[in-house]
């Protein structure tokens, strides 16, 4: 095998890694703004876990923040605006890295 089929198998594993832990990471911060946003709704126990669960599968019908977003601003009504929500899916976003690399 040449340096170059190497170092091309060396990216593509990388690229691969990545893609993986992206979909984790998002999915992870999907989790955390359902159960925020169940909490805002005056949910507990399993009816936040099923409500995250629901914030997580949205993101499979269409790829994207947007429609995590979309969801959650009719959700909470006038509970929290589309600025707010932002806000707290980036902090989620932030949080569910650092908890990936921490293993």
């Amino acid at each position: 095998m040449t340096t170059f089929d190497e170092r091309q198998r060396a990216f593509e594993s990388k690229f691969a890694h990545d893609q993986e832990m992206m979909f984790k990471a998002e999915s992870r911060r999907n989790r955390k703004i359902g159960l925020w946003a169940a909490e805002l709704l005056g949910l507990s126990g399993e009816e936040a876990e099923n409500y995250a669960l629901d914030v997580i599968r949205t993101d499979f019908t269409k790829p994207g923040a947007d429609v995590v977003i979309e969801k959650l601003v009719a959700d909470l009504g006038a509970t929290a605006d589309e600025a707010t929500i932002r806000a707290k899916l980036a902090q989620c976003m932030a949080e569910a890295k650092v908890e990936l690399a921490d293993g």
